[in-house]
């Protein structure tokens, strides 16, 4: 067994014993393999080691990648803060844009969806901890964004994703449980839209995240190990 398929079953060993811990059934957690910066061979590896969902960072290397991810059959999201001249590329191509935070991106997404025939799945992004520096809407907006959304035509709610403030694990249980509680909120209100994805959770502290409610956690470093991360949110 190579480095990676290794790394990838003591994940999912992690994934069931918080799922445990918490009485939840494991298989209603999904585990997203986070590949920027991967090179495809690596993220073949992962794919052969069982890994059926990937999440990128950028626009540009979605576009790169996606190719080999069809050919692979691999699910495919988009993770990162999504500028609006790059909708183009991304739109009707990932499978899942879990990073929708703010009413110009939603209606550009909803307008790129209208001409391709399409309706676009999307998670909203919120700033779970208010931080200026990330992107997301507050969580006091979160039901006015949301009311917005859920009358786009194009674009289907699925849920929601968040990347709480950097800390200790045990730091971001409030945080999580937060947003569970924003999301079980959600689907009451909202009991019309298909809302089944709450993402939250990366390589330092999916277990927590497991253990708050997460139905889809992102973790890229503890599959591929350190990456050298040039700028940006890196979202997994």
């Amino acid at each position: 067994m190579g480095e990676i398929a290794e790394r990838i079953e003591r994940v999912r060993e992690q994934v069931i014993k918080a799922a445990l811990r918490s009485g939840r059934d494991p298989e209603e957690v999904r585990l997203m393999a986070v590949t920027k910066f991967v090179d495809t061979a690596r993220i073949g590896e992962a794919a052969d080691a069982g890994i059926t969902l990937i999440g990128e960072n950028r626009a540009q290397e979605f576009t790169e990648k996606l190719t080999f991810y069809k050919q692979r059959n691999l699910e495919a999201h988009f993770i990162g803060q999504l500028q609006t001249n790059k909708v183009k590329y991304i739109c009707g191509n990932a499978d899942l844009i879990q990073s929708v935070d703010r009413a110009g991106l939603l209606e550009t997404l909803e307008r790129r969806a209208d001409k391709l025939g399409i309706v676009q799945p999307i998670l909203l992004q919120v700033n779970i901890g208010d931080e200026p520096q990330k992107g997301g809407v507050e969580p006091d907006a979160l039901d006015a964004f949301l009311e917005q959304a859920a009358a786009c035509e194009h674009l289907s709610v699925r849920g929601f994703m968040c990347v709480p403030p950097a800390g200790e694990p045990e730091a971001t249980r409030p945080y999580f449980r937060r947003m569970k509680a924003l999301f079980d909120d959600a689907r009451q209100s909202y009991n019309t839209l298909p809302i089944d994805t709450l993402s939250m959770g990366m390589s330092h502290d999916y277990p927590v995240a497991i253990e708050e409610g997460a139905t889809l956690v992102r973790v890229g470093t503890a599959i591929f190990g350190p990456r050298q991360i040039q700028g940006g949110t890196n979202n997994g």
